[in-house]
């Protein structure tokens, strides 16, 4: 298999936060999907949740170097932890044919985080 392609992403903390209060949960609906969203207002912590989906939503649609467009958004892709915990890709039916035209078969994602910044790398193979 060969890289298709790299995407990385930073966020400041705060900023998300601030966003997240100012906006309460409409911030949360645009980038969650249902399935997400439905998490997210079960958990205590449920910003770090958001923090960490919408990050790895930004590295991933730079991956595939489309960036948000008409046919992705990302409400259609979710990120899922498989059962050893390690967080992946699913993209779900509606873009599931612009998945598949780009050829792509296996995900990588790495996350960090310190007090004020939280980072997502992901790597698509084809």
């Amino acid at each position: 298999m060969k890289i298709f392609g790299i995407g990385i992403d930073i966020i400041e903390i705060k900023r998300i936060k601030n966003m997240n209060i100012f906006f309460r949960n409409k911030l949360a609906k645009k980038i969650l999907s249902k399935n997400e969203f439905k998490k997210y207002l079960l958990l205590k912590n449920c910003i770090k949740f958001l923090i960490k989906r919408f990050s790895v939503k930004e590295a991933c649609v730079k991956a595939l170097g489309t960036g948000i467009i008409k046919n992705l958004s990302f409400k259609n892709f979710e990120i899922y932890n498989n059962k050893l915990g390690k967080p992946k890709i699913k993209f779900l039916k509606k873009n599931l044919n612009f998945y598949k035209k780009k050829n792509i078969k296996k995900s990588h994602i790495s996350i960090s985080h310190e007090k004020k910044y939280f980072c997502a790398i992901v790597i698509l193979e084809s």
